[in-house]
């Protein structure tokens, strides 16, 4: 089935999102969409999908023009999505999810039973460890994010948008959905790829339509023709930016936090690590590998053995307030919308709610013009892109909510900050001023605790990599900053402890 999208445009309030966008989508390819935050990319395929309809331009199948009332009109005609925003229903199981559009029954009732070998079919292409029976809402991101691929993939179209399919799982997993990719592809599914991440679209695209300001700056490419500066240089108008990160020199006598062979309530065992001022101590594992679930333990009060230190005196911490309160530790969430941000306040009201107690007077009152004053100087140093403060967050593109996220820790004045997944959906530009900030940040004194799926970005800004699985520590690296050394020391890691596990189980 052949998807073509002639001169669509496309108009919200006071922005053009898509100004005349066309994109040709063969059957057995793989066509990469590429573009910044803001450039159009999720706006074009909800015109796909019939979520909006185009202000002009149309879309045609095979040749037959359609216009799509709802999505489900667009899944009857073949054409299956994995959106940005994940579309799960948080407490409904995984396998329930999955099979939702089209759910077995057995005299008249719903057949569970079938329900979880159906999810368990289509999750075991991409990972083995997800219970079919968990209610989602108890997963973390990157198990949600595999779900949203695995229902997408159960419904069997002819027809397969991914947008951003791999922005929160790791190279092991991404590699499983390439190679499924792949087999799609010889079997005549078209399939248009979203993703910010370079290598992945050299590794996996046969050709490439780019976006810039809501317009089309190349349409149908072929990657023969493409490399990454004409890619980066057609994305952004100019050519790439690298991170500089300046010397920093990591203050090892100072221990700022220290963990000795602490035990979670969720699982975790044996855990030990000390973070140094300065320090950016980097986190890596799998999905599943209980990264996030440890940070989210031990500032929740979730944590039943060992011992918490922070600046050399024991910690109890409770939950979040307290984190920050007491003993100046930030968490800049994995999930900025479901956590990070109150999506429907100002962007003065996200950076300032961690600092409201400080700045309020009597009766709790805070006097007018206090607040903005406050928070201005941290919107202008991470150049958060907003009308005013008192735009909405929710309006903002992806790139400018994170750094809204980080700016009110710190607006906190945080001495620790733990970050997971600082860069999931942001575009190229946008990757290097947070990884830029994070040195900075660490360089004026912040200890820094980083969580990532993202290998090059791990490389790239960590100092030590200490690398988690199944909920336990299982080796550190000394990063040397090169990726190919760095990244086959983790995954040999990884796999040495997998081949340990196979072999006690066999």
């Amino acid at each position: 089935m052949r998807l073509t999208v002639e001169k669509a445009s496309k108009s919200f309030p006071g922005v053009k999102a898509l100004d005349g966008v066309s994109l040709d989508l063969r059957p057995g390819e793989i066509h990469a969409l590429m573009g910044e935050n803001g450039a159009g990319k999720s706006t074009l395929i909800k015109i796909i999908t019939g979520v909006y309809q185009p202000d002009e331009g149309r879309v045609m199948l095979d040749g037959s023009e359609v216009r799509f009332a709802s999505p489900r009109d667009a899944l009857a005609a073949g054409i299956s999505a994995v959106h940005q925003e994940r579309n799960l229903v948080p407490r409904f199981t995984v396998g329930e999810n999955i099979a939702l559009e089209r759910l077995p029954t057995r005299n008249g009732l719903i057949d569970y039973a079938q329900v979880d070998r159906e999810a368990r079919r289509y999750l075991d292409l991409l990972d083995r460890g997800i219970d079919t029976r968990a209610e989602v809402r108890t997963l973390s991101v990157a198990q949600m994010q595999i779900v949203e691929i695995a229902k997408a993939l159960s419904l069997e179209a002819k027809i397969l948008l991914l947008d951003e399919p791999t922005a929160s799982i790791t190279e092991h997993e991404t590699a499983a959905l390439f190679a499924l990719l792949r087999r799609l592809r010889e079997e005549g599914v078209a399939m248009l790829f979203v993703s910010h991440k370079l290598e992945e679209v050299f590794t996996i695209a046969d050709r490439v339509t780019v976006l810039r300001d809501g317009r089309n700056a190349s349409d149908g490419v072929p990657m023969a023709e493409m490399t990454r500066q004409k890619l980066v240089s057609q994305m952004i108008g100019r050519e790439e930016r690298i991170a500089k990160l300046r010397d920093r020199e990591v203050d090892n006598a100072d221990v700022v936090m220290e963990a000795k062979g602490l035990s979670t309530s969720d699982g975790h065992h044996d855990i030990s690590f000390r973070l140094h001022r300065r320090e950016i101590l980097g986190f890596y594992g799998l999905v599943g590998a209980g990264r996030s679930e440890l940070m989210k333990a031990m500032l929740g009060g979730a944590v039943t053995g060992g011992e918490l230190t922070v600046n050399g005196k024991p910690a109890r911490i409770r939950d979040m307030h307290e984190a920050l309160g007491k003993y100046r530790i930030g968490y800049v969430s994995e999930d900025r919308k479901g956590e990070g941000l109150v999506l429907i306040h100002s962007v003065k009201e996200n950076v300032a709610i961690t600092i409201w107690q400080r700045i309020a007077r009597f009766l709790g009152l805070i006097p007018p013009g206090t607040e903005a004053r406050a928070v201005q100087p941290f919107v202008d140093r991470l150049e958060v892109r907003t009308p005013s403060l008192n735009q909405t967050v929710g309006n903002l593109s992806g790139g400018n909510q994170q750094k809204v996220s980080i700016a009110k820790w710190l607006a906190a004045n945080a001495g620790i900050l733990i970050v997971d997944e600082p860069t999931v959906g942001i575009d190229i530009k946008t990757k290097t001023d947070i990884h830029e900030l994070l040195g900075e940040i660490a360089r004026e004194g912040v200890s820094i605790i980083l969580i990532s799926s993202d290998m090059p970005e791990m490389v790239a800004v960590a100092d030590r990599i200490l690398v988690m699985h199944g909920f336990r520590i299982v080796g550190e690296v000394a990063n040397d900053h090169q990726y190919e050394n760095a990244s086959k020391a983790i995954m040999a890691r990884i796999h040495a402890v997998e081949e340990e596990e196979a072999a006690s189980a066999g």
